[in-house]
Order: structure tokens, then sequence, then C-alpha cells
């Protein structure tokens, strides 16, 4: 039961971070309403995808990475897909973390030198001291993401407490500007449902009990649609389109978020809360996040490349290359979360209807099998195909981009 609270806080706590921040931004042109029904549909799709893998997950060792899983249904080729396809959204993921969180950092530390130079430091320090907390173990960061945690929804009680009474119905009814980006922000909203790259190590946790495993998704991802639902309640109410759009131009970053609250609401009480939550949902988001990368190199490197790494050594293949691209592009927040969900689409959607496709037809009989038939299995692969190509769309300029 304990290790069960803990992986169900995991899940919750991974999916809770900048996705989640971000939504805000790149929900500025759709209106409170139709991003609600945004977040209904892909919750309902991603739960779905998730408990198909916990369904796949019967059929292996505990200890199987994703790779190692898509091995054994589709091959050599078929680990090699996966495992591309994890590590770029995952590292894409974590790369907007860190970015995100090192720019909260940099906002409230003197300036050292030059604001470049606090950016650089800040980004350094946030990745270091969370990122040893990995290194350490499961078990280190399931204790630290627990307090984390209920920490996280004090302070989220306190900013909808704080922003509830500065909401106005006009800016709550407010229609698209253009129906569109309601397809454009898909890949964005995505990953604010993205713990599935974590599923592995969660089951490794749990020590292969399905049951478990199917509580935490459940009971983790409800938590956190409630917790959407709310923050775009109070973010949408107080911020009118023009200001989101706004800060879409200028600066298009948490802080950015925060310095608009503060100047529309004129507390600096209320942006000090805000600060403070998504500085905690960005460190549970990174942790959990990157407990699934590092088991993933780990996975990779001793079942392909039969190479035992030291924990310290997947530390570093696990957060330099995140870390180097928060330096070298410091304002690329939702420029990375778009790349992760765009792979995660592709990861989290078709390739567990995929593996499950494959897992019925070679075990007919196993004890959880979940419900929806082969329709809803194709139904969700085709539209994880759909959102996968969004970005091309976007590129091509058959869509609107929710950032200019």
């Amino acid at each position: 039961m304990n290790k069960t609270l803990g992986s169900t806080l995991l899940v919750s706590g991974t999916m809770i971070g900048a996705g989640m921040l971000a939504m805000p931004l790149t929900s500025a042109g759709i209106g409170f309403t139709f991003t609600v029904v945004l977040l209904l549909v892909l919750w309902f799709l991603l739960t779905y995808s998730a408990l198909l893998f916990v369904e796949a997950y019967q059929t292996v060792e505990s200890d199987a990475g994703i790779g190692s899983l898509s091995a054994v249904y589709f091959g050599g080729f078929g680990r090699f897909i996966s495992t591309a396809a994890l590590l770029i959204f995952l590292y894409a993921l974590l790369a907007a973390y860190v970015t995100g969180g090192g720019g909260l950092l940099s906002s409230i530390l003197p300036t050292i030198q030059s604001a470049e130079t606090t950016s650089h430091i800040s980004i350094v320090i946030f990745t270091t001291v969370f990122g040893a907390f990995i290194i350490i173990g499961t078990q280190t960061v399931d204790g630290l993401n627990r307090l984390l945690f209920f920490t996280m929804l004090v302070a989220l009680g306190a900013v909808l407490f704080l922003l509830v009474p500065e909401v106005k119905m006009d800016n709550l009814m407010a229609m698209p500007i253009d129906k569109a980006l309601l397809i454009s922000a898909s890949p964005v909203f995505f990953t604010s449902f993205g713990f599935h790259g974590s599923i592995p190590s969660l089951n490794k946790y749990l020590g292969g009990n399905i049951k478990a495993l199917h509580i935490s998704i459940l009971v983790g991802s409800f938590i956190t649609l409630c917790g959407y639902i709310l923050w775009q309640f109070g973010t949408h109410g107080v911020l009118t389109q023009s200001v989101f759009l706004q800060i879409l131009q200028d600066e298009p970053t948490l802080n950015g978020l925060v310095a608009a609250t503060k100047q529309v609401t004129g507390s600096s009480v209320i942006s000090g809360a805000v600060k403070l939550f998504s500085a905690l949902a960005l460190i549970t988001s990174f942790l959990g996040v990157a407990l699934g990368l590092f088991e993933c190199i780990e996975d990779l490197l001793s079942r392909v490349f039969k190479f035992k790494a030291g924990r310290i050594t997947l530390g570093l293949l696990t957060f330099i290359p995140p870390l180097l691209f928060a330096l070298f592009y410091p304002k690329g927040f939702i420029l990375a979360l778009g790349y992760a969900g765009q792979m995660f689409a592709f990861y989290a959607v078709v390739l567990p209807a995929a593996l499950v496709w494959k897992v019925r037809k070679l075990h007919p009989n196993l004890p959880y099998r979940v419900s929806g038939g082969s329709a809803l299995l194709v139904i969700s692969a085709v539209l994880g195909v759909i959102i996968t190509s969004i970005p091309f769309a976007i590129k091509a300029g058959y869509l609107p981009a929710v950032v200019g």
C-alpha cells in the first residue's frame, strides 16, 4: 500500500509540471471552455493508453524496460524504434523542465556578472541538486516527491484561493480566436499527461504488481485532471486572451506568466504563490521524467550493449544533453515541449496499441485486459498518428502556430 501511494504520487507529480504550466500560454487563443473539452479528451485517451502498457507488462519481467518489452513482440527493429522515440521524448521533456526550473531560479538569485551568466548558473544548480536524487535511487526520489507533492497541493490551493476573487466571467466565456488552435495546441497538451515514460520504472518499483500499477495510473491521472481544470479556471479567468497573446509575443516562459499575473492582479502575494507552485510542479515532474530516462538508458546499456554502467555514469548520460540544450537555448521552453509532444504521441498512443494488438493474439487469456476491444485500439492508434503529424502541418503552414 505504501508503494502504491508513492507510485500514485509519482504518476500525478510527473504530469503536473512544465506541460501544465505551459497550458495557459498554449491555449491563449482557445478559451477556457474549449480548453476543458481538449483536456477531457486527452485525459481519456492517455489514461487508456497507459493502461494498455499495464496489460502488456503482464507478459515480461518486472524490470524490463520499454525497449525490452518491444523487442519481445517486434524484435530488434521494435526495440530500436521504441527506445529512440522514448529517448527523444524524455530528453525533450527534461530539457523543458531544466529550462523552466533554471529560469525560475534565476529570477530569485542576485545577478552574477550578467543576466545570461545568472541564467546559466541557475540551470546548472537546478540540474545538479535535483539530479543527485535520481542518482541516489528510486526510494529517495519517492520520499522527496511525496514531500514536494503535498507541499505543491497546498501551494495550488493557495494560488486558487487568491486567484478566484480576481476571476471574471467574460474571460472564461471567451471564444477561440481560431478553432484550428485546438489542433495546434494538442502536442503541448499531450505532455501535460506525459507520465508514460515512467511506467517501466514504476512497474519495476512495484515488483510487477499489475493491480497496484493500475490503481496508481487511474487515481494519479484523475487527481491531475482535476488540478488542470482548476488551474485553467484560475489563469483563464484572471488573464484575458490579449494578455496571454502578449506574453507569447514578449516572453513565452514561466517568468512571463508570473509577471503577467502580478501586473493584472497588482498583487505580489498572488504572483509569489504562482511562482512557488510553478517551482514545485517543475521539480516533481523533473524527478519523474528523469527517473524514467535514467532507467531507460540503464535498460538499453545492460540488455543491448551488455554494459553495466554505474549510477554516476548513467546520471551524466541522463542530464548532460538536456543541460546543454537549456544552456544554449534558454528560451526553448515551449519549443522543447512541442518536440516532446510529437514523440510522446507515438510512444504513448501508437506503440501501446500495437503492443497490445500483438499481446492479445499471443496471450488471449491474461488476467488483466483493458476494455474497449480492437476497435478502440485502432481508433487510439489513428489519433496518435494524427497528433504526431501536427507539428509538420504547423511548419508547412496548414495550421496556425500557438507561438508566433
